[in-house]
């Protein structure tokens, strides 16, 4: 576990080789950044923080077996957020993405060795590749980030 760990929070929020992982990819971002649109219908640095906080919320309770309905915010995979630049509202979006990341590492920390490469019914990838996969996740949508971040300018 302790590997998979590793590369969960260099993706996350510790230094890693590669650049900018997705905590970093939003540090200092005011609200009014965060909601910048690059065209109409495209999604902004608020939504793809939310849309991060609920696929660690997805692969949480996947490991954990816990029912839908317990994230914090109505829906699935993409959110609406509001336009309103509230620096409270951003606060608490960036706070919810560290909880689920915490939460995550906390049920990926207690995960038994042996159902690491068990695929659950229903599923068509294995623990190690859906833990895998959220990191990689992460760093695709800094990379997002950090593109959107640039075309703002």
């Amino acid at each position: 576990m302790d590997d998979l760990l590793f590369i969960l929070d260099r993706a996350y929020d510790k230094p890693s080789w590669h650049g900018t992982n997705l905590r970093g990819s939003i540090r200092g971002l005011t609200p009014a950044a965060a909601t910048w649109r690059p065209a109409k219908n495209r999604h902004n640095i608020w939504e793809l923080v939310v849309h991060a906080a609920y696929w660690k919320y997805v692969v949480w309770r996947r490991l954990t077996g816990q029912k839908r309905g317990s994230f914090p915010l109505k829906g699935s995979n993409w959110f609406a957020r509001p336009e309103t630049n509230s620096p409270d509202a951003w606060r608490a979006d960036v706070g919810m993405l560290d909880r689920m990341h915490a939460e995550l590492r906390k049920a990926i920390a207690a995960l038994p060795e042996r159902e690491l490469h068990v695929t659950p019914r229903g599923s068509t990838v294995s623990n190690f590749a859906i833990i895998a996969g959220v990191a990689a996740h992460d760093l695709y949508h800094a990379g997002q980030i950090q593109l959107l971040k640039r075309l703002a300018r």
